[in-house]
């Protein structure tokens, strides 16, 4: 790979690391440390979901203005100032602006990029480099990799204190924007020089009439919304925290080892739109699979496994096949709009699932498993020719 995928990949790895180090122990320092009350604490980390995955969009539209660079820098100076910030933060409006502020820093490095990486892998495609997908599981795997060494990380500092993961998380991200800074160049190979000209209103009126990139967009909610009932289903199943621990340790040991011939198998056999579907389907028959097995364990343990190798193939899949059905130009503020689309799908989607969850029995399991299935027809409507689509419109 070239050395600025290479700095992409590792730059994925290290903001999980970072993030995954203080995240996963917030609400534990808001209720206990900070005494906030239950309902705020969840409020409080709404705040911060919604600030971040809301704002995708704009900063994919920056980054399609300005370059990568820029976006990326702001965004880690910004994650800094909010980790250093919530780590001094006593009252509730102190830890709401340091909240924010880290969710906003994620709303423009994260779009920014994962824009790049999918310009890069197309261009190192079309060099004979290998398919584009191998680099974008490269990529998921890098992020999984930290996702499952910060909270190790984050673990080890609170033996000190919370403070003190905060301070580190801050200080990885002065790491990421100095090695930015260093080595990213101003202008990527590959990248429109006339970007910065377009204006974002004329890429939204053209993302508005995208068929296929809305289509692409539904689909890929339906399997983030079955996706995320991961952190409903699998509590809400096992009493022992530990097991919960254990399967979400192994569906990140799975993606680790498997994620790339999983997806090498998948780029020289499938189309994707086939590999597509191909997840969708194997997350539906892990939703099936609570309704068949009686043992909770052993019911979890088959949802999560199918649900994660149904991930494995949709996530590279999606960003690989997005440059295809996109302006070069407007890459970012597609890139953005896929995350906010599916991001207010799961806010919406989430509260009717979680109340099905609650009433309990086989036919919930079978009505989440309708979700995925449902996606087919969008992933139908993605693979169309654009002649097609154009004869339509």
């Amino acid at each position: 790979m070239s050395p600025l995928l290479r700095l992409l990949i590792g730059t994925q790895l290290a903001f999980n690391v970072g993030f995954f180090a203080v995240l996963p122990y917030l609400a534990g320092h808001l209720g206990d440390d900070l005494g906030l009350a239950g309902w705020l604490v969840g409020l409080v980390l709404g705040l911060r979901t919604f600030s971040q995955q809301g704002l995708f969009v704009v900063g994919g539209a920056l980054t399609d203005r300005f370059g990568a660079r820029p976006v990326v820098l702001v965004g880690c100076a910004l994650r800094v100032a909010g980790f250093g910030w919530l780590a001094y933060a006593s009252s509730t409006s102190t830890v709401v602006g340091a909240v924010l502020l880290i969710g906003v820093a994620a709303a423009l490095f994260s779009p920014a990029v994962e824009s790049e990486v999918a310009r890069q892998a197309v261009r190192h495609e079309r060099e004979g480099g290998g398919p584009r997908t191998e680099v974008l599981a490269v990529f998921s795997v890098a992020g999984q990799i930290g996702a499952f060494a910060g909270p190790l990380v984050g673990a080890l500092l609170l033996l000190v204190d919370f403070r003190a993961a905060c301070l580190a998380g801050a200080a990885i991200f002065v790491a990421i924007l100095c090695g930015h800074a260093w080595l990213m160049p101003r202008h990527a190979p590959g990248a429109p020089r006339a970007a910065g000209r377009r204006h974002t209103p004329d890429g939204l009126r053209l993302l508005i009439r995208n068929r296929r990139f809305l289509a692409l967009s539904l689909a890929y909610s339906t399997y983030l919304l079955a996706y995320n009932q991961l952190y409903l289903a699998v509590p809400a199943r096992l009493d022992s925290a530990t097991a919960v621990a254990v399967l979400f340790a192994f569906s990140s040991a799975l993606v680790i080892v498997a994620q790339l011939p999983v997806t090498r198998w998948a780029a020289r056999r499938l189309a994707p739109s086939t590999a597509m579907a191909s997840g969708l389907l194997i997350i539906a028959a892990g939703f099936a699979s609570v309704a068949a097995l009686p043992s909770p364990p052993l019911s979890m343990a088959a949802m999560v496994g199918l649900l994660t190798v149904g991930q494995m193939l949709v996530v590279p899949v999606t960003r690989a096949w997005l440059p295809d059905l996109v302006e070069d130009a407007h890459l970012g503020l597609y890139t953005g709009a896929l995350s906010s689309i599916s991001g207010a799908v799961v806010l919406a989607g989430s509260a009717a699932s979680g109340a099905l969850l609650e009433a309990g029995g086989a036919l919930v399991w079978l009505a989440l498993a309708a979700v995925p299935v449902a996606g087919l027809a969008a992933v139908r409507v993605a693979a169309r020719p654009r002649t097609a689509e154009l004869a339509r419109a």
